[in-house]
């Protein structure tokens, strides 16, 4: 078989002496921390559309790079070639999972029936790769937003046929990621929010996305699929109003219509602050309200207003990713897939390791100084302090609802002015410098 990067060997750990730039220097995927091993913990994925479909176009400029094995005339060759190059990354790399939508693995036809048949051809190829090496599949999706069809969206598209073709792709989607064991499904708004509400009804477009998350249970149990099925919130791009903006948002939305149950969230970074927040923030989010299940690794831009997908090498956010997800007993069954793509004028082949071994040595980092957060106590014992009052007298009697709020008048009248406490900020961001 064909050898598609052939400069590059299996990438080993070397530690952080090593000057080999392809080499790990942190990430050792046998060490073991809080009683299992770094690949078990992280659980790092690739994904197909930016490492293998991008070739560095921009919101400004068309394509910069060239890949060999997208050098064929035959479209279904470049997905063959692809696919194999794909595999041999992901062993060479030491990575256990990859992520893939459908229209990445597979280009369209000329309808329906012609899709399909080329899907299950580019399946066949993938379902022998992953037996081959080992490789299993973290979660599969749907692009029901690149073609001209979805102009408007898909389940929330005003024209019910458009509707039922995003249905009839989603359908197909369960079915290979069923069929290649992936461990869950993410559903990807897209475009399903609206530009104005001059053209817009609202209500319905919301009524339709839920029934349509609802048939998607629904053929789950049918095919017999016990995958996580994941919603990934996303603000802006490509609409301005989003459904999925954030994880609040969908947690909202999840419960007004009766889908809590059945969905957990896929939180991506440069999603989080396009949508004003830190991804700390939306990871403990979905953590406290039971929705965190998969992560896409990546990080923006913030002088630019636009979904960057660059790799993350940020300590600071490694380490308090992975602070959180310990806290919450980590992944189970999702993972950290790299949703990121190398920059425009990286053009080489090489390139796509070294910004992989990159992110992978940050979260390993990330992991071990979480770990040491976690066992020294210190973060931990500073939120029980500061919050001590609420566990006797007044503050039990409020959490416990036995005061109202001639109780709570009574009190203060006799009590005075409340004594107030520094958060000291300053003093555990220090401390948190110690630990990076």
């Amino acid at each position: 078989m064909k050898e598609w990067f052939p400069n590059v060997q299996k990438i080993a750990y070397e530690g952080p002496e090593s000057d080999n730039p392809f080499a790990f220097k942190h990430y050792n995927a046998d060490e073991v921390v809080m009683g299992r091993t770094m690949a078990e913990h992280l659980r790092f994925a690739v994904c197909y559309w930016h490492t293998f479909k991008n070739l560095g176009s921009d919101p400004f400029g068309g394509d910069t790079m060239i890949r060999s094995y997208n050098d064929a005339r035959n479209e279904m060759k470049v997905a063959e070639n692809t696919m194999q190059a794909a595999f041999e990354f992901f062993t060479k790399l030491g990575v256990h999972f990859w992520c893939f939508h459908d229209r990445d693995i597979a280009p369209e036809g000329d309808d329906l029936a012609e899709t399909n048949k080329r899907l299950d051809k580019i399946v066949d190829l993938a379902e022998s790769l992953q037996n081959d090496t080992g490789v299993k599949l973290l979660w599969g999706t749907t692009n029901a937003f690149t073609h001209r069809r979805f102009l408007a969206g898909a389940s929330t598209n005003p024209s019910p046929d458009v509707f039922a073709y995003a249905a009839c792709q989603v359908k197909k989607a369960m079915e290979i990621t069923h069929r290649l064991g992936g461990q869950g499904y993410t559903f990807w708004g897209g475009r399903e929010g609206y530009e104005t509400l001059l053209n817009t009804d609202m209500a319905r477009e919301l009524d339709h996305l839920a029934g349509f998350l609802h048939l998607a249970v629904d053929y789950k149990e049918e095919i017999g699929f016990d995958g996580q099925f994941y919603i990934e919130p996303k603000p802006k791009e490509p609409t301005k109003h989003q459904y999925d903006f954030d994880a609040g948002s969908c947690h909202a939305f999840l419960q007004n219509y009766d889908l809590v149950d059945h969905f957990k969230l896929n939180i991506e970074a440069n999603h989080a602050t396009l949508a004003a927040h830190t991804f700390p923030h939306e990871l403990e989010y979905a953590a406290l309200n039971g929705l965190l299940g998969s992560v896409d690794a990546n990080r923006g831009d913030m002088l630019l207003g636009w979904d960057t997908d660059q790799f993350p090498t940020d300590l600071y956010d490694t380490t308090l990713t992975m602070y959180i997800i310990l806290r919450n007993g980590g992944f189970s069954p999702g993972g950290l897939n790299f949703d990121a793509h190398i920059r425009r004028q990286s053009i080489d082949p090489d390139d796509l390791f070294h910004a992989h071994i990159g992110g992978m040595d940050a979260f390993a980092r990330g992991l071990k100084n979480a770990a040491k957060m976690i066992a020294d106590g210190k973060f931990e014992g500073a939120v029980r302090k500061r919050y001590a009052g609420w566990e006797t007298g007044i503050g039990a009697r409020i959490e416990t609802g036995q005061v109202g709020f001639a109780d709570l008048e009574k009190y203060i009248l006799e009590t005075g002015e409340p004594e107030l406490q520094s958060g000291r900020q300053e003093l555990l961001e220090n401390m948190l410098n110690e630990y990076i």
